[in-house]
């Protein structure tokens, strides 16, 4: 286990280069941040020079590979760290210098044990992208197809163990703190950041989720998954299909080719809707260089080690928060919000509903270039203080991807608006799956399920009370005070009992030997 110092030693020289990112001022700054904080925070800053504009991003790149993916993690929380860092912190690029080829080819043959040769005709040196985590090549298989080849960077894995751990050990001691920074739970969101990267840290289950995600979307026109190459894929190294298009974010390009751009917009929206809301697992990290166009105008996803996760109750009240808002009917928002316990029951159901109603109703009416689900989401955040709720970690994710898509989706086509798009798919998607129909559908099923399972009840039942077997029944024996009982009731004498006890047992025994007794 590491030493309490170690991990202040982390810490106060992360704080510095915070501070001369001039990041820690804000954080000294907030009325809520503990006094504890504040002095560790004076402490990693003393003697730096610190810039007049902080920059956040700047200072997690700085800071490596953990605290790149921890920056891209709280840039969806500005409940945590404040609009204006959660803003800067979205600017953060996930690229790092590449590791050189001889390392990375090193990496590929011990990884599979095996020369390079016999799995590639031929693999590029110079990488097509340098992340925190790991790099990618274009290579030929043996069998003359052109792959995509993701290596794991050599040590990472060792180096994310060790700075998740000083991640751990710190938000524990500000939870411990209370007040906001527990409402916050930082533990719990260090805790799925942990999961997250841990995820990304093990290729096969990146490419896993590549496969599962494909099954999900493949009766979804215009958008595809790259095929896994499972026989030249493990923990550290992942091969997929090469894809051949423009990246998502060159929009002079996509014009260019002619695509249509509303067209690609809407339906990467759809697309995202439909895997969030309807199969409840979604590509939790589509920013703009992870998606591409092909010729034919399909869309195309890479990188799949942040994925997230929905149940189908979750996507339920999701699916009618979203109608909700984008109807103007806040009063079942904020009836959701009390049934799925986000808010507690001592709080105001209607109060609630008003709160709901100032965040949406500026957004009712107006333009649909000037709507945005970003500020709807940074509004509904804001009054999460006031009513003592308590951040939704499985929703963090979900978040963070609605804010790209419609990002993504504005850039491609300015008069685009993630609700008008969003309404009819979730409509639909309540009708069908929240409506009599499926609710008789769902009580029909869930009463088989409970008939089904009578005769194991029964089993379990016999097995505890088994019936009566064929030998007689023992006589009925009566209750006999035993002494030490009477002891207890009545506080008399405990020997002379315990006597006249042994001298009949004694004379019982004796009759039974002579006989008298039969």
């Amino acid at each position: 286990m590491t030493r309490p110092a170690t991990h202040i030693l982390r810490l106060l020289k992360w704080g510095r280069i915070l501070a001369r990112h001039g990041a820690l001022r804000p954080i000294e700054r907030h009325p809520e941040t503990p006094d504890q904080v504040r002095r560790l925070c004076r402490l990693a800053r003393l003697g730096t020079v610190q810039p007049r504009e902080p920059d956040f991003a700047g200072a997690f790149q700085a800071i490596g590979p953990a605290a790149i993916k921890l920056g891209q993690t709280l840039a969806t929380r500005p409940d945590i760290v404040g609009e204006d860092a959660a803003r800067n912190l979205l600017s953060l690029q996930d690229s790092l210098p590449p590791v050189s080829f001889a390392e990375i080819a090193k990496a590929i043959e011990s990884s599979f044990e095996r020369p390079l040769s016999d799995l590639y005709a031929s693999i590029e040196e110079m990488p097509v992208g340098a992340a925190s985590i790991a790099q990618v090549h274009r290579a030929i298989t043996t069998d003359g197809r052109t792959v995509a080849v993701k290596v794991l960077r050599p040590g990472i894995r060792e180096q994310f163990a060790r700075d998740i751990e000083t991640y751990e050990w710190a938000a524990a001691h500000l939870e411990g703190l209370g007040g906001e920074a527990k409402r916050l739970r930082p533990r719990q969101v260090i805790a799925n950041f942990k999961r997250w990267t841990l995820r990304e840290l093990d290729l096969r289950r990146e490419a896993a989720s590549a496969s599962e995600l494909a099954e999900a979307m493949h009766a979804v026109p215009g958008y595809c998954i790259p095929t896994v190459d499972w026989d030249r894929t493990n923990g550290r190294v992942m091969t997929l299909e090469w894809v051949d298009g423009i990246k998502i974010a060159d929009r002079a390009a996509l014009v260019a080719a002619g695509h249509d751009l509303g067209s690609i917009a809407q339906r990467l929206v759809l697309a995202f809707l439909r895997q969030a809301i309807s199969a409840g697992f979604f590509h939790a990290d589509m920013h703009q260089g992870n998606l591409f166009v092909r010729a034919n105008g399909d869309i195309v996803a890479i990188d799949f080690g942040i994925m997230g996760r929905i149940d189908r109750r979750a996507r339920a009240w999701l699916a009618e928060i979203l109608y909700g808002l984008t109807t103007g009917n806040y009063r079942r928002v904020a009836e959701i919000h009390f049934e799925a316990q986000y808010v507690p029951a001592h709080h105001n159901i209607d109060e609630f509903a008003t709160a709901l109603r100032a965040v949406g109703e500026p957004m009712r009416g107006k333009p649909v270039s000037e709507l945005s689900v970003g500020q709807m989401l940074d509004g509904l955040f804001a009054i999460t203080r006031d009513f003592d709720m308590q951040t939704q970690p499985h929703l963090l994710l979900l978040q963070k991807t609605m804010v790209m898509v419609e990002g993504i989706a504005t850039q491609l086509d300015p008069s685009i608006n993630l609700w008008d798009t969003a309404a009819p798919y979730v409509r639909e998607w309540i009708r069908d799956e929240l409506g009599p129909e499926a609710a008789i559908a769902d009580k029909i099923r869930t009463d088989t399920e409970t008939l089904l399972r009578i005769p194991d009840l029964i089993r379990r039942i016999e097995e505890r009370y088994p019936p009566r077997g064929g030998a007689p029944e023992p006589q009925p024996l009566p209750d006999i005070e035993l002494i030490w009982e009477r002891r207890e009731k009545t506080g008399e004498p405990f020997l002379p009992y315990l006597l006249s006890a042994f001298l009949g047992a004694g004379a019982v025994y004796g009759a039974l030997l002579l006989g008298w007794l039969g």
